[in-house]
C-alpha cells in the first residue's frame, strides 16, 4: 500500500466521517467534534470526560485527557502530567498552548473496563486473505500503563490475552460472544471502508468496553502493528496475522 494512497486516511476525522455514515457502525463511534472552545464546552458539560487528540498522530502521542471534577474544576493530564483549573477559561486557554493551532478532535471519553486497577482497550486485527476475503485474523487487550492515560504498546502499555482481561468482567460464554461482536463490527467497518478505498488490505480496530461490555470504536488505524501479537505466549494469532500481512505486501512489490 502506497505511502500517497495512504496520506488520507491518517486523519483520524476523515475515517470517523467516513464510516459515521454507516447505519449500523454508527452507534458504536463515540461523540467527536473538531477542537474548538464552543465544541469543548459543550462536550465537556454533556460528559464529564473527553479526549483531546490531534487529528494526526500514531502511538497515542499528543493525546490529553479533560474531565470535570466537582462540577466546578477543570483537570487535564497529558503523558504524566496532571493540572487543575478553577474555570474554565483558564483550563481552556492552557489546552489552547498545548495545542498550538494544531488541527486536534474531541472525543467522548469512554469510562474503560480496568484490569488490576488499569484501564484496557482491545485492538481487532481485520485482513484481506490470500483469496482476498475479509477475516478477523487477531485479537488482542492493551493493558495501559498506570500512570498514562492511553494503552499503546509503545506508550508503555502490556498486550495482554484477551479472554484474561474480561475474565473478572464477564463469563467464558459472554467473553466468546463479545469477542464476536467485536470481530463482526471490526469486519463492517473493513467492508465499508474497501468501498471508497480499493486499495485497502488491513486494519485495526481499537475497541474500548464501558462497563455494560459495550463496544465504542475509539480509532481506525490502516497501517496496524502485526508484531504487537508476537507478545503474546500462544503465537497462533502471530503466524496468521504475519502469514498474510507478508501476501499483501508482496502482491503490492509486484
Amino acid at each position: 500500500m502506497g505511502v500517497d494512497k495512504l496520506q488520507p486516511l491518517r486523519s483520524k476525522w476523515l475515517k470517523t466521517k467516513l464510516i459515521i455514515n454507516n447505519e449500523s457502525i454508527k452507534p458504536f463511534i463515540p461523540d467527536t467534534q473538531k477542537f474548538n472552545k464552543t465544541n469543548l464546552k459543550s462536550m465537556m458539560s454533556k460528559y464529564g470526560m473527553v479526549y483531546v487528540k490531534p487529528e494526526r498522530g500514531t502511538f497515542g502521542m499528543g493525546v490529553i485527557k479533560a474531565e470535570m471534577e466537582d462540577h466546578q474544576h477543570f483537570v487535564y493530564q497529558h503523558d504524566q502530567k496532571r493540572l487543575t483549573f478553577n474555570s474554565f477559561e483558564s483550563f481552556y486557554t492552557s489546552l489552547t498552548r498545548l495545542v498550538n493551532k494544531r488541527s486536534y478532535l474531541i472525543q467522548r471519553g469512554i469510562h474503560l473496563l480496568k484490569h488490576n486497577k488499569r484501564r484496557f482497550d482491545i485492538r481487532v486485527m481485520i485482513q484481506l486473505s490470500p483469496t482476498k476475503q475479509w477475516e478477523a485474523t487477531g485479537i488482542i487487550g492493551r493493558l495501559g500503563h498506570p500512570k498514562k492515560i492511553v494503552t499503546n504498546y509503545h506508550s508503555g502499555g502490556t498486550p495482554m490475552d484477551v479472554h484474561k482481561l474480561l475474565n473478572s468482567h464477564a463469563s467464558t460464554k459472554r467473553r466468546n460472544e463479545l469477542i464476536q461482536e467485536m470481530n463482526e463490527l471490526s469486519l463492517r467497518i473493513a467492508r465499508h471502508m474497501k468501498k471508497k478505498y480499493s486499495y485497502l488490505n488491513q486494519i485495526g480496530v481499537d475497541i474500548g468496553l464501558d462497563h455494560s461490555l459495550k463496544p465504542w470504536i475509539i480509532e481506525v488505524n490502516v497501517k496496524p502493528d502485526p508484531f504487537i501479537f508476537n507478545q503474546l505466549k500462544d503465537k497462533t494469532m502471530y503466524r496468521k496475522v504475519i502469514r498474510y500481512h507478508r501476501h499483501a505486501a508482496k502482491k503490492l512489490t509486484k
